[in-house]
Parts: structure tokens; sequence; C-alpha cells
């Protein structure tokens, strides 16, 4: 059968990068669980137990499992109906040696967990320095057009004026606030260590003819060997299914950020003030080849949609979770963790690439700044003409008149507004017409936008950022081909 006859899951083939392919591969978890029977050992033989430095380095000799040995793992695993004891098995077959000692006072979940928890931080550090990257360059984008007036929008109408700049911060503070988020989940894992069963550690102390000291010091080697700072205390047979839950939760929440701030960059492509990246050769549309779809920010909405709520599944199989352990997790983590660091990995190389390429037209913006502020200088009319000594409530009756013409001609006739020219005409607004070119000023009407995006940046972007400082650095020189043809 050919590979094209079967299956296969665009957040492998499609999306992500390769470094995350590779973290959740057959060859990434079977090597790492053999890693792991490595550093038990070794911390075994530490502790006084009877293993030999020939088991130990032909172990360390097969760490990586070979593509030959995958056809002898399954024949095993169909024979034993286990996954981890047919890898036993095979481990043992490439290191006889070994073979009597592999997995000693250990339960699959030694494995299996403790390797997840791997997985989990080693997949963090891969995303974390991405979202970094993205957020340095959306924080230059911002700080270019921090003093672009454009038209806000309240209730999907047009309201008071902001900036391009202004509008980036608000995305940027989201995706700090993911960032946050994603750095206390990796910063708060801990490692199960060696645990047995149900987490008593009976089986250890057992081989340790009842030496509580040693099978502690055996959790902290092991756990020092995979390079976390400490291991719970407190295990079932698993590490609690709700470490899963926050890292998740972190994952979730950031693909609801990608959809958000997709869903902006198509609304205001919509608008055509903005545009995401679009390469020379770039078709839009199969039949309307004038079109400039903002596809990518479209497949950011997709998978930031299907990432937000993979929380839920990791919710549930919390939930579902009996006393020390039931096995109905094991079926769906294999399925949620791997496609929620998948589908985020996919998100950050859309936004990566789309915040590197981010395109602005000042005159569509300033067109329909026009054809709105008008109706939103009225105030400045009115407060200019009691400047001068003129009736509030007069000015407000005689703007309230001219605004409803004005309106009335755009809506019902399409034309442009023309309430300037009105009131223009209006005698009674003579006193400010020599101001009514600063009252119509957009950079008036934008408030402390452009300060607040500096100190934004300034402050809470630069200290966000500073942990970051030699990743950001290889992604400034890397070359951007490879992002800008995602």
């Amino acid at each position: 059968m050919s590979s094209y006859d079967v299956y296969e899951t665009p957040l492998t083939s499609r999306y992500p990068s390769e470094d995350v392919k590779k973290l959740f591969s057959p060859r990434r978890r079977f090597s790492t669980w053999r890693q792991l029977w490595i550093w038990l050992a070794e911390a075994e033989k530490e502790l006084g137990l009877d293993i030999s430095d020939e088991a130990i380095s032909q172990m360390k000799d097969h760490v990586y499992i070979q593509d030959a040995e995958f056809k002898i793992a399954q024949e095993e695993e169909a024979r034993r109906r286990h996954d981890v004891m047919a890898h036993v098995h095979t481990f043992g077959q490439a290191a006889p040696a070994a073979a009597g000692i592999i997995h000693w006072g250990a339960t699959s979940c030694y494995c299996t967990d403790n390797a997840d928890l791997i997985f989990i931080r080693d997949g963090l550090n891969i995303l974390l320095p991405k979202l970094a990257q993205s957020v340095e360059r959306l924080s230059a984008f911002a700080q270019q057009y921090k003093d672009l007036a454009c038209l806000g929008y309240t209730h999907g109408q047009p309201a008071q004026l902001t900036t391009v700049g202004k509008r980036a911060c608000l995305w940027i503070q989201d995706l700090l606030i993911d960032l946050q988020k994603l750095e206390r989940a990796r910063d708060d894992l801990r490692f199960r260590g060696a645990k047995g069963t149900t987490g008593t550690q009976a089986s250890f102390l057992q081989i340790f003819n009842g030496d509580h000291e040693k099978v502690e010091r055996l959790d902290e080697l092991i756990t020092a060997k995979a390079g976390f700072k400490s291991a719970f205390i407190i295990t079932s047979q698993t590490y609690s299914r709700k470490i899963d839950v926050e890292v998740i939760n972190a994952l979730g929440s950031f693909g609801a950020t990608c959809e958000h701030i997709g869903g902006d960059i198509r609304h205001l492509a919509m608008f055509k003030e903005l545009e995401e990246p679009f390469e020379k050769d770039q078709i839009g549309s199969s039949a309307m080849a004038y079109k400039r779809n903002p596809m990518r920010s479209e497949r950011l909405c997709s998978l930031g949609r299907y990432l937000s709520v993979k929380p839920g599944e990791a919710l549930r199989t919390y939930g579902a979770q009996w006393l020390e352990r039931t096995l109905d997790d094991s079926a769906i983590r294999r399925l949620t963790l791997p496609e929620s660091f998948l589908c985020a990995d996919a998100c950050l190389n859309l936004l990566l690439n789309i915040s590197s390429g981010l395109v602005v037209y000042p005159a569509v913006i300033a067109r329909n700044i026009a054809a709105e502020l008008p109706f939103m200088a009225t105030e400045n009319f009115i407060m200019a003409m009691v400047r001068k000594g003129g009736s509030r409530q007069e000015a407000h009756e005689r703007i309230r008149v001219l605004s409803h013409e004005a309106g009335r001609r755009v809506k019902e006739e399409g034309a442009e507004n023309d309430l300037t020219e009105r009131v223009r005409r209006d005698e009674f607004f003579a006193p400010i017409w020599g101001e009514m070119e600063a009252l119509l000023d957009p950079a008036t009407f934008v408030g402390r936008a452009p300060q607040q995006v500096e100190r934004f940046v300034e402050e809470e972007v630069a200290r966000a950022l500073g942990p970051y400082e030699r990743e950001l650095g290889e992604g400034r020189t890397a070359d951007m081909a490879k992002i800008l043809s995602i």
C-alpha cells in the first residue's frame, strides 16, 4: 500500500516545523524511554546495586532505536499487548548484558510519564523563543506606525481615532500574557521520577532493603540527570493530569489570541487598510485573478480555533481519572499532547510570517478617516465656538441638524461626507472657519496613543523579551526566506 493511500494528519505533513515533529516522533519517544532506563540503571549502580559497567555501556551504545528495531518492538507488542514491555524486550536484545536489569523496580509510567514531561518541557522551550520573536517583530511594527492615525472601531462601527501602532500593541499585550503563562507552565514543571506502581516507591524500597534514604536519593539522581530541578513528592501511578491541564490551557489561550489577531487583520484587509505579506507569484483565487485574500490570517484563525478547544480534552481527561489511575487517559493523551504542541508551532510559524511583512496603506486609512472624522470633530467645533463666545446649546443644535443632513446624504445617496463643507457655509460658524484645519487634524484625535506605544515597548516588552536576547539575535540574522514561504 502506498503512503498516498493512508490518511496523514496536516499537523505533521503541512504546518509545523521539523523540530516539533521530531520531538513527538516514535524515534524520539522510544529513544527517550531508553535514556530513562540508562539513568535509572546508572543511579541504581551509584547507590550500590549490582549492575555492571558493560551493561550500562551497551545501553548507551544503543540509546537511539534503529529502524530494524521498530519491527521487533511491533512484533513483541502484538504478542505481549504491552508497549513498554515490548520495548524492554527489544532494548534487551540490543544490550544483552543489561537485559536482566532494564526497568528494574520501575513501572510503565516511569517511561511514559517521565518522557511526556521531558517532551512538554522541551516543546515549551521550542515555542517560547518563537513567541518572543513574534512579539519583537510586532513591536517594531508598532513603533514604526505609532503616530499613524486610523479609525478605531467599537461595536463594529467607526469610533474615536487610535493609531496603527497602538492597535498592534493590543495584540502584543495579549501575546505577552501568553508568553508569561507558557513560561510559568514550563517553570512549574516537576519530574515524576522513580515512584513505583502506585506512587508509594514500594518496589524501590524493597530493592534497597528498606533504606529510605537511598530510595529518595534514587529519585533525586534521576531527576537531576533528566535536567529537572525537582520531582513531585506525591504521585499516583502517573503524575497528576492536572499538569496537562495547566500546560494545554496556556497553549489553548495562545490559540485564542491567534484567532483574535488573525480576525483583526482580516477585517483591516477587508477595509483595505492593511495586508499580510503577499508573494510575487502567489494566487489569491483560482477564479478571480485580482484577489489578494488574507489566507495566512485565515489559516491562523483556523488553527488557533483548533488549538483553543484542546484544553477541554485535557480537563475532561483529568476529571475522568479514578483513584490511583485508569488507562482511559492513554489514547486521548497520545492525541492531545502532540497535537497541542504541533498546532501551537504551526500558529507561531504563521504569526512570524505575518508579523514580518505587514503592509500598511496610509492613503486608504486617510480616506476612511476623512469619511468619518467630520462627525467625530463636531465636539471640537462646539467647544471652539464656545471659546469664541458662542452659545453651546445653539452650536449643538446647528451641528445636530447639519450632521443629520450630511449623514442622510451619505447613507441614501452614497455621496461623500460633506459635513465640513456645510459648517464652512453656515455663517453661524464663521468665527471658527480659520481653525477648521486644526480642528480636523487626525493627530489631535489620538490622545496619548503614540506615547503609550513608546512606554509599552520600552518597559513591558523590553522586560518580557530580556530572557530571549540570544534567540532574538539569532532570529534577526536568520534567513527570512524560510519563514516567508509559509
